[in-house]
């Protein structure tokens, strides 16, 4: 059942002049709720547990109750941005490639402003990632932002002078899901040897697995191995940064962009801003890489940030 009625009313109590803004993360674990001022200062955040068994409904009411109760506890109404995973379809309006599968093919946005009563803005977590490293992270000081989340996924995102870049498909930045080696893994797109296959967590423990290694290390610990010796962990580090360098440069060749920010798990790597770096150079199609690559300034917190920053700091 898809969810069309409850719309919500805000209290004849609460300041709706305040420019608050309200930011959600929908992940498939947790959905976090934050409160931002225009100084882009977080004064209040929740998290809860997203209801991904309980299906669509139960996922959009749980939204529905985090945002009402983080404006209550604000004592005005806000604006409201959601970062989700996948992106809204321009050609049905609803929601696809997310990994929680049961939002894909409904209308999220439609459903979220009928339950809340007004209009909402809603971006790709990557997108939304950009957006707060690009207003106020590491790339605050650059006009092309290319955001880069390396973790159980690969996703990425564009920022140009403050704004995201969606693309008329509303897939700009899926740089994840450009095929990388052609005979490589299979995804869950359909196609195989997409970067997410090969730079992802998951993608370097197989890599790793193939050479004999551990099959309960995961890529924290593969790392940590590589450091110590492990001559099976270093093979599909190198391995790693080669494709991680092959991989960027495509980007870069595309859209040379002033900085790139790493998120994501894997974004610790220390050596993805050294090695990664050089072997980005290497493939880059110019005599000389001036992009900058940094790791992200916000953390965990950058597509919470993100999704209330769909939202210009001056809106009353």
């Amino acid at each position: 059942m898809t969810v069309r009625d409850g719309r919500s009313r805000h209290p004849a109590s609460l300041d709706t002049s305040a420019s608050l803004r309200v930011g959600i993360d929908l992940g498939g674990t947790k959905t976090e709720g934050i409160v931002m001022d225009v100084n882009g200062q977080i004064l209040l955040r929740e998290r809860r547990p997203t209801p991904q068994a309980e299906g669509y409904d139960a996922i959009l009411r749980n939204i529905q109750t985090l945002v009402h109760d983080l404006e209550r506890r604000a004592g005005t109404a806000c604006t409201i941005g959601i970062g989700t995973p996948g992106a809204i379809s321009t050609r049905t309006g609803c929601l696809k490639n997310s990994n929680t599968v049961c939002l894909n093919g409904k209308p999220v946005k439609q459903d979220l402003e009928r339950l809340l009563g007004r209009e909402i803005r809603m971006a790709n977590d990557a997108n939304c990632f950009a957006l707060s490293e690009a207003i106020d992270g590491a790339g605050a000081d650059h006009a092309v932002v290319f955001g880069v989340i390396l973790g159980t996924g690969v996703g990425g995102g564009i920022v140009i002078n403050g704004q995201v870049i969606a693309g008329v498909q509303h897939i700009a930045g899926e740089w994840g899901h450009n095929v990388l080696e052609a005979d490589g893994p299979p995804c869950y797109c359909g196609k195989r040897g997409c970067v997410e296959t090969l730079l992802s967590g998951p993608g370097l423990a197989r890599d790793y697995q193939k050479r004999g290694g551990n099959v309960m290390h995961d890529a924290r610990a593969i790392v940590e191995h590589a450091a110590a010796g492990d001559a099976e962990a270093e093979a599909a580090m190198q391995n790693y940064l080669v494709r991680f360098g092959r991989a960027l440069s495509v980007v870069v060749n595309i859209l040379d962009p002033d900085a790139i920010v790493l998120g994501g798990g894997l974004s610790n790597i220390a050596r993805l801003y050294t090695e990664g770096r050089e072997q980005l150079a290497k493939s880059v199609f110019s005599d000389e890489l001036r992009t900058l690559l940094l790791p992200h300034v916000h953390g965990d917190s950058s597509g919470v940030r993100g999704a209330a920053q769909l939202w210009p700091a001056n809106v009353d």
